[in-house]
């Protein structure tokens, strides 16, 4: 008898809930197509007439799309408040907080992910950069890992760990992983860029070079790129690839001392001194800098050509473009030692040595405190 009083109201009330949840479902559907299309601003206006968990998330997004970080910030953790299990909007808040620079609330968002006993390597990889971010290496690389053995194919995660052995030239560790995302991204940029450096930086030029040539193909052709392909033929003995490579170095009007240099370089190496000496010049030209090791090249140009004196001047520039370097003045003494006849002249330049450089290096000290006691000698026995 109650059911069949019932019944007619309870017929109400399910046409009721049903024409709520229509309307509710068309202004999403508005609400969607507006932000699908851009217009952030009048999306958010029809989010807001929902009021459920999924507009209020999709409020937090636009606000995102349009740059907008402090509205996004704290809707997304209005959102979190009315619903704390919804971890894709802690997610989305724990990037954006990283995103704005907000390292430590960006840290507690990825640690609650994380804590959850989830295996989604994606919030491995964005706890490792939060920690990155505050400079606790150690704990972004152990973040790293976990997100590679979650997901052997983590590109990112792989990338991260490839690119910290890289950069403290551990090469077996950094190839590690390297290769390992080469296996399954051949032709990625980053990863082959890393395989080449990471031979580069240990003096392994001619395993450097087909992954530079790798990446050249590939149109990876920054100067960068293209001054240590060309440095590695040069280490590898290739002069005529190493001059290839430098000319196209050249055709960046930003790298031309640095190609022009190299040329010089090269062409020493082949003993062709002209033109090497025609391209150390070209650099000196090009430099708006310090010319230190384009001078000290010269002098060892004119060296190999007997121009004791010519040679000399150009170490005495190469040291006073830096005199921080005592190479250089200690190259000067040896020529100033060759040059000049008069010993007294010979000797001041070693004492000058000693009296500007203290803590010289042992073996330049030796021998600058050899020859000063055989000048003094030679001046002892000449006044007798």
């Amino acid at each position: 008898m109650m059911y069949r009083k019932l019944k007619p109201y309870y017929g109400i009330f399910l046409m009721l809930f049903s024409f709520k949840a229509g309307a509710q479902s068309s202004a999403l559907s508005i609400a969607d197509s507006l932000y699908a299309l851009g217009n952030h601003t009048a999306a958010i206006n029809e989010y807001a007439k929902i009021g459920n968990d999924t507009s209020s998330l999709q409020i937090a997004r636009a606000y995102n799309a349009i740059g907008n970080f402090d509205k996004a910030i704290a809707q997304y953790q209005a959102t979190l408040a009315k619903n704390p299990t919804m971890d894709i909007t802690r997610f989305e808040l724990g990037k954006l907080l990283l995103k704005t620079k907000s390292y430590q609330p960006a840290l507690e968002a990825f640690h609650d992910l994380v804590a959850k006993g989830q295996e989604n390597p994606e919030y491995f990889y964005y706890l490792g950069r939060a920690y990155e971010s505050i400079k606790n290496q150690d704990e972004a690389n152990t973040a790293f890992r976990k997100a590679v053995d979650r997901d052997s194919t983590h590109l990112r995660s792989l990338y991260a760990l490839g690119k910290y052995f890289v950069g403290q030239e551990i090469r077996d560790s950094a190839l590690v992983y390297v290769d390992q995302g080469l296996k399954f991204y051949e032709d990625d940029i980053s990863m082959i860029n890393l395989k080449a450096q990471a031979y580069y930086n240990n003096g392994q030029y001619k395993q450097a070079i087909p992954w530079f040539e790798r990446l050249i193909e590939l149109g990876e052709d920054r100067p960068f790129i293209l001054e240590r392909m060309a440095f590695s033929y040069y280490r590898n003995y290739d002069a005529e690839k190493a001059i290839q490579a430098y000319r196209m170095l050249a055709l960046d009007p930003w790298s031309l001392a640095d190609a022009y240099s190299g040329m010089g370089q090269v062409y020493l190496q082949e003993k062709e001194l002209d033109s090497a000496q025609y391209y150390i010049k070209k650099s000196i030209e090009e430099r708006t800098q310090t010319f230190e090791n384009e001078y000290a090249d010269l002098g060892r140009i004119a060296r190999l050509q007997d121009k004791t004196k010519e040679s000399m001047d150009y170490y005495k520039k190469a040291w006073e473009e830096n005199k921080e370097n005592p190479r250089n003045y200690y190259q000067v003494c040896i020529l100033a030692d060759e040059y000049y006849k008069d010993s007294k002249t010979r000797l001041q330049y070693y004492e000058s040595l000693l009296e500007m450089y203290p803590d010289l290096t042992p073996f330049i000290k030796e021998r600058a405190i050899k020859r000063i006691s055989e000048i003094k000698e030679e001046i002892h026995y000449a006044g007798n």
